[in-house]
């Protein structure tokens, strides 16, 4: 363990909630797995969030349908292999998830984890609820 996330990962955290970076730096303490915050698995405009509904990475279309990460109340995660590679292992990311909902709890904040919604699983995604 001992991982921390990178400045790249830091810098495409910029726009969201405090509490999500907050819940991130504690849960890649916590990880036994080290994890990252890909360039659009931050705060997302309009044009950004479309490009990905269009691709078919993403249910909602930016301007109907608001993500989340347009309100920057979500995070999209991704796990590192040991060569330092990016996976999205269904494994790899529960594994980064317990952490961050571990991280949550113990912030007090409440998290929901895309990998247990129920109509689909989107599991690198992760979103505050007020």
């Amino acid at each position: 363990m001992g991982f921390q996330l990178g400045k790249n990962s830091m810098k495409n955290m910029e726009g969201i909630d405090d509490r999500l970076i907050d819940i991130a730096e504690l849960a890649i303490t916590l990880s036994p797995i080290d994890f990252g915050v890909p360039s659009d698995g931050g705060w997302r405009s309009e044009i950004c969030q479309a490009k990905l509904y269009n691709a078919g990475k993403s249910k909602c279309d930016g301007k109907n349908n608001l993500s989340y990460h347009q309100s920057g109340k979500a995070i999209d995660l991704f796990c590192l292999t040991p060569e330092g590679a990016a996976s999205w292992d269904v494994h790899d990311l529960t594994t980064a998830a317990t952490a961050m909902l571990q991280a949550s709890a113990q912030l007090g904040h409440e998290l929901k984890w895309g990998g247990l919604w129920k109509s689909w699983q989107d599991y690198p995604h992760f979103e505050l609820r007020d």
